[in-house]
């Protein structure tokens, strides 16, 4: 039986390239994977995940109003699919999440999903939200702090370096993240003082 598969980390982890790691992995073997990205992500007018070690690989675009359980049957009728890979699932409707698990219960195609689990705020994105509610396996990908510490938080800076508290939950630029462990996160974005109690 096919599951639904969410695998969370905080930026910078490797998410993306274990990603294409696995679909490198069907290809070999003579299998169908299908990818999927963000439309936040279109690139000359295609969708590409893009690993920061250098691999990229075009995949097709998702928009907050698209049927993913259709788009994988109308890819169904065109050839076999053996498995569909989703990076940047955060930015998933929950609908879609679920569209994604009818994929895995009605088609028997294995979805592999990649994101983040919380936003510059440590708010949970909607997306993350439903796939930790109903996905079959979670897993999480590990990166470090500075400190060396466990990573499980992003801090969104400016241009010029300030940490910022507010503002949207979605920017797409990748450079102004940072992964930092709870502990100094909770100082970065001033919830914590920095040089404050020990305890």
């Amino acid at each position: 039986m096919a599951k639904l598969y969410f695998s969370y980390a905080a930026m910078n982890a490797g998410k993306s390239t274990l990603l294409l790691q696995g679909a490198y992995n069907y290809r070999e073997r003579g299998m169908r994977p299908l990818l999927f990205t963000s439309a936040l992500y279109v690139e000359d007018g295609i969708g590409l995940i893009t690993s920061r070690i250098g691999i990229a690989e075009p995949a097709e675009l998702y928009a907050g109003d698209d049927d993913l359980y259709q788009a994988v049957r109308e890819h169904l009728e065109a050839g076999k699919v053996d498995c569909v890979f989703v990076d940047e699932a955060q930015f998933l409707t929950p609908e879609q999440v679920w569209q994604l698990a009818r994929v895995a219960d009605r088609l028997n195609i294995p979805v592999m999903c990649f994101g983040l689990r919380t936003d510059f705020q440590g708010k949970l994105f909607p997306g993350s939200a439903e796939l930790l509610a109903i996905a079959d396996v979670l897993r999480e990908i590990r990166t470090i702090c500075a400190c060396g510490a466990k990573a499980t938080m992003v801090v969104r800076q400016s241009a010029d370096g300030r940490v910022l508290a507010q503002g949207e939950q979605v920017s797409i630029e990748k450079s102004v993240y940072i992964s930092l462990c709870r502990k100094h996160w909770e100082e970065a974005i001033g919830r914590w003082p920095a040089k404050g109690p020990a305890h």
